[in-house]
């Protein structure tokens, strides 16, 4: 069964839906990568809404008409021109600074896509969207802190892993994150 995706920017007022889908997102599709108590200590720190970028216009959220439901949300993600390369709100190494389109890479943020909506192409999807609104803004480079589970489809994508970072979490796990990196031909 397809899908047909529209996505638009988020605002504040998709902050809780975020919150769910992204909940949502992460105990459905990183069970697999990443243990049940990594999972409890990343949710709200390393891995969740960064609200910074829905103030900045540089958040989307993904939704499809469902007829039994209506408009369901099915995934979300964006990009940053600031340093912060990965975590929410009260994630560690916050770094609001903006960057330097001419030297500095995009941070590819937060991308998550709803269980009921997975392999469909929706990952790559905003994927898209938010390297063509970085390329748009001056970034000629890209790079991310990825799950583990993301990192197949980044690969795809043409982002190469340069560093593996155990982030430390407050209940005393660490989240391997994987920073990649992406330099488009011209």
């Amino acid at each position: 069964m397809s899908n047909a995706f529209t996505l638009r920017a988020a605002t504040e007022d998709d902050i809780p839906t975020l919150h769910a889908l992204i909940e949502a997102s992460v105990r459905g599709l990183q069970a697999g990568d990443y243990t049940t108590a990594q999972i409890e200590g990343a949710l709200g720190t390393v891995l969740g809404l960064d609200t910074q970028l829905i103030a900045d216009r540089t958040y989307f959220i993904a939704e499809t008409l469902d007829q039994n439901a209506g408009t369901r949300s099915a995934g979300c993600g964006g990009w940053s021109k600031r340093k912060t390369l990965f975590g929410a709100d009260r994630g560690p190494g916050r770094e609001p600074e903006l960057l330097d389109p001419g030297v500095d890479a995009a941070k590819v943020r937060a991308i998550f896509v709803h269980p009921d909506f997975a392999r469909r192409g929706l990952g790559s999807l905003i994927l898209a969207r938010v390297e063509a609104e970085a390329a748009a803004a001056g970034f000629r480079r890209y790079e991310m802190g990825s799950t583990l589970t993301g990192v197949a489809l980044y690969t795809l994508k043409g982002y190469v892993e340069v560093e593996r970072i155990a982030v430390p979490l407050w209940n005393g796990e660490a989240l391997p994150i994987v920073k990649m990196v992406k330099t488009p031909r011209a």
